[in-house]
């Protein structure tokens, strides 16, 4: 599992593409075939996605506009009963902190991962244990403000087995991402067993940022992990496409695993099972030619023999986080976008694995990089021209330009039942313009995308508690090779309420001052490729540890 590297800040790009460059002339050659691929959406979901060239299915007419009939929200609707939030501060003097969750265990703790490698309790009066209910500060690289600690779930038996998953940057292996089991200690439930690590996966990573890092359990029981396209910027190794390859997608494994596998591949995954040419001497034994099932695949694009079975979604970016309607089991993905768009994908509950989320060819519903000359203007499209290129994947549901921020951090939807004005809302904000939103359908089933708060917050990450509030991590950091957040614990965790329901005494968040004509955004927004630090300060912090 060891090897031998330079550290990341002697390591140049140009180094770390001589490691990769098998690994890119693979990519090359497969992209063609990628873009043939066709994603086949449910009627239900009110969404469609076309081929990526033309005459892959004689029987499809692709539209003159490769925009028509999209539609996408944008800031500036309406939500259902207007609703009016705040934030109320929960906690404070945490280290980075980056996700939070609950064990759903009746106990109505909340667990907060730092970044640099502890995992805190809250307990239910608010108070944050002064002990870690975990502590790999010694295995956590943390180079970069994307890398560190980064992802907790927790088991959906956890109140029987006692077992978590982690999702962390290694510092023994260069930057490797590792997604490794624990359990909890047998006679302490405010401790984990340190010695109870079980390595899941590892995945090489090329550059220091877009490492995803949000793992939950969805409603199947499965264990999803989003893992970004592998960094620097442009998706240069060409990730997003490529089925062969972990990055760029949203993985979905079996833990349940008997034997000594780490785990399983669910059968209905979509590369689970990648076909083959089967022997032609079965003519001889039976007496019929049998199907060859590759060369049935390959006619629509299908037949991939060595795409990775753990991936379930691909062409994303940066899925830094992602999360499941406690209530319906859909699933909201929020991928971090390029230089212009940031943007909201929705998954239907029960919708099969396979969508193709058009990333590096799409940067929410837009072509990526910009193409030329312009099409002609759609009210679908915002009104504006659009890129001469053909739909990839499935389009977003929302998205929002860099005019409103930089980076998105998907928060949630709110469950709880103290505050029905909420309910069934998915919130996110921006970790450079500190930004609020809500997402919900209207009565006439249309997505509605609004601002509902202006904050000065760098929001960091995300979770909900076991009884269905919404909750935001932020953090004063910087991408600074001398920023060091155990001088200053400035991290603090937030939850989301209605803003004519604020509790007496509480801390609200605070709101930019007046006179500021600068955001972050502004500090973030020029690329200079040269270095890995320099080529991801265009993108902000990607829900933290993730641009």
């Amino acid at each position: 599992m060891t090897r031998t590297r330079a550290p990341p800040e002697t390591l140049r790009p140009a180094q770390r593409q001589l490691v990769h460059r098998g690994k890119g002339r693979r990519m090359n050659a497969l992209r063609t075939v990628i873009t043939l691929l066709l994603v086949a959406i449910s009627s239900a979901s009110g969404l469609f996605a076309v081929s990526a060239q033309e005459g892959t299915d004689p029987g499809f007419t692709p539209p003159q506009d490769p925009f028509e009939g999209i539609s996408v929200a944008r800031p500036g609707g309406s939500l259902p009963g207007n609703p009016q939030i705040q934030l109320v501060q929960v906690a404070s003097g945490l280290l980075d902190p980056v996700n939070v969750t609950s064990a759903n265990d009746g106990s109505g703790r909340l667990f907060v991962v730092e970044r640099v490698g502890f995992i805190r309790i809250i307990d239910p009066n608010g108070q944050v244990m002064e002990e870690p209910f975990l502590d790999i500060t010694r295995l956590v690289g943390t180079w970069f403000l994307e890398q560190g600690l980064l992802g907790l779930t927790f088991h959906p038996d956890y109140v029987n087995n006692g077992l978590f998953y982690v999702y962390y940057i290694d510092y023994r292996t260069n930057s490797d991402t590792f997604v490794v089991e624990y359990r909890v200690s047998a006679d302490n439930p405010n401790q984990a067993d340190p010695d109870s690590a079980r390595v899941l996966l590892t995945v090489e990573q090329p550059y220091v940022n877009h490492n995803g890092g949000t793992i939950r359990f969805g409603p199947d029981g499965y264990l999803y992990i989003a893992v970004g396209d592998g960094g620097l910027a442009g998706d240069p190794y060409e990730t997003g496409q490529d089925v062969n390859d972990i990055l760029g997608s949203i993985l979905r494994i079996d833990v349940n695993a008997q034997g000594d596998a780490p785990y399983r591949i669910p059968e209905n995954n979509p590369f689970s099972k990648p076909g083959g040419v089967q022997p032609a001497g079965e003519y001889l034994e039976t007496g019929r030619w049998p199907s060859n099932v590759a060369n049935q695949e390959a006619q629509d694009g299908s037949y991939h023999p060595e795409a990775r079975p753990e991936i379930f979604f691909w062409g994303l970016r940066n899925p830094w986080q992602f999360s499941f309607d406690a209530q319906t089991g859909d699933l909201y993905v929020t991928d971090v976008g390029q230089n212009a768009w940031e943007e909201i994908n929705f998954v239907p509950a029960g919708t099969e694995g396979g969508w193709n989320f058009g990333w590096d060819f799409m940067e929410g519903a837009h072509c990526y990089p910009p193409a030329q000359p312009a099409g002609p203007a759609t009210p679908e499209a915002g009104g504006e021209e659009t890129g001469a290129c053909s739909v990839v994947g499935v389009p977003p549901v929302a998205e929002y330009s860099h005019e409103f921020g930089c980076s998105i951090t998907g928060m949630g939807v709110y469950r709880g039942e103290e505050f029905p004005a909420l309910q069934g809302i998915y919130f996110n904000s921006d970790f450079c313009s500190g930004r609020i939103w809500g997402l919900a359908r209207d009565d006439a089933g249309a997505w509605q995308y609004a601002e509902l708060l202006q904050t000065s917050l760098l929001a960091t990450g995300s979770g909900t508690g076991e009884t269905g509030n919404v909750y935001l991590t932020a953090c004063e950091c910087e991408f600074n090779r001398d920023y060091d957040p155990f001088e200053n614990p400035s991290g603090t965790l937030w939850r989301v309420v209605p803003a004519d329901q604020v509790p007496e005494g509480a801390v609200t968040a605070p709101t930019p001052e007046p006179e500021e004509g600068a955001t972050p955004e502004a500090e973030v927004q020029d690329e200079q490729p040269a270095t890995p630090e320099a080529a991801v300060a265009d993108e902000g912090m990607p829900a933290t540890p993730e641009t």
